[in-house]
């Protein structure tokens, strides 16, 4: 079944098929995301797992109000046979709870198949060690995901990929990510009037359309000045800060495209195979961490909504458990004379 998902003039978002008939339900669903006011890229995220659900709806010739918890069971199945990634399963799944949810008032009938294998039954919270959780009358239907520790750029991989960097624009990008923790898509939304160079603060828009303000380090309000002076077109009427500066979209807003295009052209000039932009924000929560920025301090930097998710940052890397090694191995040799 051809499904797809178009946007409005006025914005909206909707599911035609292929005869380019609106899907109403599913539109009507995607109406009350916007309603809510969420933002356009959450709504667009909706979209783009409610077109995965309906394409594999239309082949099994299912409806939403007529699925179950073996139909969604089918469902993952259908999404590890073309390789989607835990996390992504687990959103569409969500997805299409929440339509079913949505249509029919209540979720859909659980299927017979039991919690999952890593389902730890009731107990504790592990992060927190206080209460006992509440008892569930049923598990939602996950999928496991794998516990990925992300290394942060090390000092010589971040200090070669700068000095491949021929434009104030572009510095001015990485240090926003190494210094302040920016995602891609905050950096391209970055306003001229959320740099505040008076007042020496960044005004940030973040996921979920929740604001914050970070500190304006010195060398990121230089970079981004240097950019503005001599690189940004002076006849540029765009309220983001970085724009096009070649090409027919010359002042234009960068797109997330562009924004990785850049990256990726500079991972292969420069040899840092690693250098992306989730990887430089990663590093500025994993240099925080070791300069002992407490956490609830950098959730709020980093724009999390959940103080779990900042945890995922400050994991230490193998070099910061290599260090620490050597230096009790250290204190033990001397405390036991073993030479």
């Amino acid at each position: 079944m051809s499904v797809r998902l178009l946007k409005s003039t006025e914005g909206a978002y909707y599911l035609v098929d292929g005869l380019r008939r609106t899907i109403r339900e599913a539109t009507q669903f995607l109406a009350a995301v916007k309603a809510r006011g969420l933002s356009p890229a959450t709504t667009r995220a909706y979209g783009f797992d409610l077109v995965s659900l309906y394409r594999w709806m239309g082949r099994r010739g299912l409806a939403v109000r007529r699925l179950t918890g073996e139909h969604l069971l089918e469902y993952v199945s259908a999404q590890r046979e073309v390789a989607a990634r835990p996390r992504s399963i687990n959103r569409r799944l969500t997805t299409a709870r929440l339509l079913f949810r949505f249509c029919v008032g209540r979720d859909p009938p659980a299927s017979r198949s039991g919690p999952a294998a890593y389902y730890r039954g009731r107990g504790k919270d592990r992060s927190l060690g206080l209460h006992a959780l509440p008892r569930r009358r049923e598990v939602t239907l996950r999928v496991k995901v794998p516990r990925h520790v992300v290394e942060p750029l090390a000092a010589d991989e971040v200090r070669h990929f700068l000095r491949g960097l021929a434009r104030y624009r572009d510095i001015a990008i990485v240090h926003l990510m190494l210094l302040c923790g920016l995602r891609s898509a905050e950096v391209l939304q970055l306003r001229r009037v959320d740099v505040q160079f008076a007042d020496q603060q960044l005004r940030v828009r973040g996921k979920g359309n929740r604001d914050r303000v970070l500190p304006l380090p010195l060398v990121v309000a230089r970079s981004i000045s240097d950019y503005v002076t001599w690189e940004r077109p002076s006849d540029c009427t765009s309220p983001e800060v970085f724009v096009v500066l070649r090409g027919a979209r010359r002042g234009r807003p960068m797109t997330l495209a562009g924004l990785r295009s850049l990256f990726r052209h500079r991972r292969r000039v420069r040899a840092v195979s690693r250098a992306n932009p989730h990887r430089f924000r990663h590093t500025f929560g994993a240099d925080m961490a070791r300069a002992g920025v407490r956490l609830p301090i950098l959730q709020r930097m980093m724009g999390h909504a959940d103080g779990s998710t900042t945890l995922q940052y400050i994991h230490l890397s193998m070099a910061d458990i290599a260090d620490e090694y050597r230096r009790a191995v250290s204190k033990i040799q001397r405390r036991y004379q073993v030479r």
